[in-house]
């Protein structure tokens, strides 16, 4: 019945592995640990796992989850999600994406949504509560928000009162910078593990030796002047670097015998020469009354000679003349709280008076149209002039560097510009350890005018995009690094504070310093510590014409240097007529339009009083008149609508400001493109001209000198890409993540501070309503 003959054997031959069927020997896949990035010297003081940070503004699904970790240096979030839509963002070489560092902490604010409870979070201060929520509100307008939903409730607690305490330190040598700079740069023998450029790949002057002074005279053409080296290791004045420039017929002698009538024993400083001899100087007020005319004299007189055509000396006192510190810090927060914190669907309606009543665009005009001031006493009346200012140490910093950058195109480029504000705000003194409020000791000390100056001078750069080298996004990164405190640049108050500092970390570490008197940081202007040499092609402007235009004729490379016209053109060509005042009309003057029946209105008597210009408008109007030229002479439009909001730096983490595929950015990436496929020809025609062959096929490898960050073709025959997805007006900032709006964040700050009757956050209300 059964057959007895032996199957077939099989045919099919499987090359798969056997399958596993023990599982205790299933292979596991490893799990990546959320740990944070350290820097040198940096150490984990606190964390907390499953955080969620909120990313969505109207639900939780696309919130990140993760562990929130304090650090020395900053509070980091790590995760292994992604963010839930496309973004760009330049690769920080000191920070993630998700890190903020502890000195741009300007708020910590704690939440419990069962008591219905919130704390603003200081130095030392005690949490009763354990909390579900954590807001911080940042300086550079950032406000992030965390969850603590999965999170255990004392690790919740014990990490927000670790980022409230590590961002108050209690002295300076507890800032970050130090850590890092003892541990990187040198080994634990005390020996220099790794050299510092002082001056990074731009070689940008640090005007703390003599020979930079040297130069900077002979640049300008200042013969008259010298180096002066009686401070050296700061006997004369505590807050005047070593070296610095006064008028040679003043001796040494005379100097040391001055100085103790100046405030804080600060003798006049040059700061810059007009090529018509005439000098800029800033000088501290004088303490004592009976010498003060002698004083004046004796300096006045010294600056007299110094200057070819024997012309006067005008003073001008920026105490009487431009608001106060405390008048800016206030204009500022203001400003912050209609930008980021007051909910967009309030404030749309009100803006533009909201912006008027914070005063922070009035204070921009006022210190541009003070520079505009002295810049006519300098070129229109050929005469010197000094900058007198209580302390000399915070408004004579952002008047002395407008000046600058409105005369000299040196000024303009990217290396004079670091080098001006090496010169004028870190040599001479700003106190950049308290204007940041870095200790969060003394609010009253805290002003943001270096922001201000930056400010100034975008509104320069948006009135005249073709005069300076770099962008607008290498302004704000620059006012970003005020946060990163690494810098020697925005650490200290003075040179001689960073030495004394420097000097007493080393002896409590027993760091060996060597040749050097102190500890070596990296000054912001090594830009290398923070972005590659790709995101650094961001900072460089492709509409930037610099001393002379290169064009290629016939295949041979022809230098055109740019000369202003003297003879006055259409005043349309710079904007507004200068017979228009105020809207108003003169007596004489007429608005040429055909056919046109509106009556002539003729104004009052006030109006006619306020239509009276000065010199100085009238030297404004007449260079206003004329074509621009981006290597002469810069001065601003100062009517309210030609000086505009600096969006970029204002909006950017605001989600509703943004505009995907819109804004500058546009254009920037057009203009890259553009001026990089120029230089590529360029390049084409010089290798032709020299007998070679240029590439214009893509298969031959390019060679590309070009610094822009947007690259066109590898040859002219291809059309050009399209924008990428990632462009939008906050670009290279994203807003994503970045929480503004009332209904998320509940109370505004301002209200906490008043005392306001405090909010249930969004989700806990959203629960009660079920």
């Amino acid at each position: 019945m059964f057959s007895t003959k032996t199957p077939p054997k099989p045919t099919f031959k499987s090359y798969l592995p056997p399958l596993q069927t023990d599982l205790k020997k299933t292979p596991q896949l490893p799990i990546k640990k959320l740990e944070a990035r350290l820097l040198p010297g940096e150490i984990v003081v606190n964390e907390a796992n499953f955080v969620r940070k909120c990313i969505g503004a109207d639900s939780s699904q696309d919130d990140l989850w993760g562990k929130l970790i304090c650090t020395n240096f900053k509070v980091s979030f790590v995760t292994h999600d992604s963010l839930p839509q496309q973004r760009f963002q330049c690769t920080h070489r000191l920070l993630g994406e998700h890190d903020i560092p502890l000195a741009c902490v300007e708020q910590v604010v704690t939440v419990n949504d069962a008591k219905g409870k919130q704390k603003i979070l200081g130095c030392n201060k005690k949490l009763k509560f354990n909390p579900t929520e954590l807001i911080l509100y940042c300086k550079d307008f950032r406000i992030a928000r965390f969850r603590f939903d999965e999170a255990g409730p004392e690790s919740a607690k014990k990490v927000c009162l670790a980022i409230a305490h590590y961002s108050h330190p209690a002295d300076t040598q507890l800032l970050f910078g130090f850590e890092y700079v003892g541990t990187r740069f040198y080994s634990s023998s005390g020996e220099r593990v790794n050299g510092v450029d002082p001056g990074g790949g731009l070689q940008t002057p640090l005007f703390d030796c003599s020979s930079d002074w040297d130069r900077e005279i002979k640049r300008t053409g200042a013969s008259e002047w010298r180096v002066c080296s009686i401070n050296e290791d700061y006997l004369v004045s505590p807050s005047l670097p070593e070296f610095f420039v006064v008028p040679s017929s003043l001796a040494d002698q005379d100097l040391k015998q001055y100085a103790c009538y100046f405030n804080s024993q600060r003798i006049p400083l040059w700061c810059w020469n007009h090529s018509n001899g005439s000098a800029l100087v800033r000088m501290s007020s004088i303490t004592e009354p009976q010498q003060q005319r002698k004083l004046d004299q004796r300096i006045c007189s010294a600056i007299i000679k110094s200057h070819p055509l024997r012309s006067d000396v005008l003073k001008t006192d920026l105490d009487k003349s431009l608001p106060n510190i405390q008048e800016i810090q206030t204009a500022l927060v203001k400003l912050r709280q209609i930008c980021v914190i007051d909910p967009f669907e309030e404030s749309e309606e009100k803006w533009l008076s909201s912006m008027e009543s914070s005063r922070w665009m009035e204070y921009v005009r006022a210190f541009l149209k003070h520079a505009v001031e002295v810049v006519y006493m300098l070129e229109g009346k050929q005469a010197s002039v000094i900058l007198q200012e209580e302390e000399d140490r915070d408004l004579s910093c952002v008047i002395s560097s407008l000046v600058q950058v409105m005369c000299d195109t040196h000024c303009r480029s990217l290396t004079g510009f670091q080098g001006l504000v090496q010169k004028e705000w870190v040599m001479a003194g700003h106190r950049f350890l308290d204007r940041c409020n870095h200790l969060k000791k003394n609010d009253k000390e805290e002003s943001p005018l270096f922001l201000l100056f930056l400010n100034c001078v975008w509104q320069l750069m948006e009135q005249n995009p073709a005069a300076f080298e770099f962008t607008e996004m290498y302004l704000i990164m620059l006012s970003d690094s005020m946060w990163v405190p690494v810098f020697s640049t925005f650490l200290f108050n003075c040179p001689r504070q960073r030495a004394e500092h420097s000097r007493d970390f080393a002896l409590s570490k027993s760091i060996s310093l060597g040749k050097d008197q102190s500890l070596r940081f990296p000054p912001v202007w090594d830009w290398s510590q923070q972005f590659s040499l790709k995101d650094q092609a961001l900072f460089n402007n492709p509409l930037y014409v610099g001393k002379s235009a290169p064009c290629v004729h016939n295949g041979t490379v022809r230098t055109f240097a740019h000369r202003r016209s003297k003879k006055n053109y259409s005043s349309t060509l710079r904007g507004v007529p200068s017979v228009l005042r105020n809207g108003a009309l003169g007596d004489h003057d007429t608005l040429t339009r055909r056919n046109s029946l509106m009556p002539r209105l003729r104004p009052d008597l006030a109006q006619l009083r306020e239509q009276q210009e000065s010199p100085a408008e009238r030297f404004l109007q007449d260079w206003l008149s004329r074509p621009a030229d981006p290597q002469g002479l810069l001065l601003p439009q100062l009517l309210p609508s030609h000086l505009p909001l600096w969006k970029l730096y204002f909006l950017r983490w605001v989600p509703e400001a943004r505009i995907p595929h819109g804004g500058p950015a546009t254009t920037f990436h057009k203009l890259s493109m553009l001026a990089d496929e120029i230089e590529m020809l360029q390049n084409q025609l010089r290798q032709y001209k020299g007998g070679g062959t240029p590439a214009l096929t893509p298969s031959v490898p390019r060679i590309d000198p070009s610094r822009m960050y947007f690259k066109a073709g590898s040859s002219p025959c291809e059309s050009s890409p399209s924008p990428p997805e990632y462009l939008s007006s906050s670009f290279p900032f994203s807003p994503v993540g970045n929480l503004c709006r009332r209904s998320i964040l509940g109370t505004p700050l301002s209200k906490f501070l008043n005392g306001a009757k405090i909010w249930l956050s969004t989700e806990t209300l959203a629960n009660e309503s079920l």
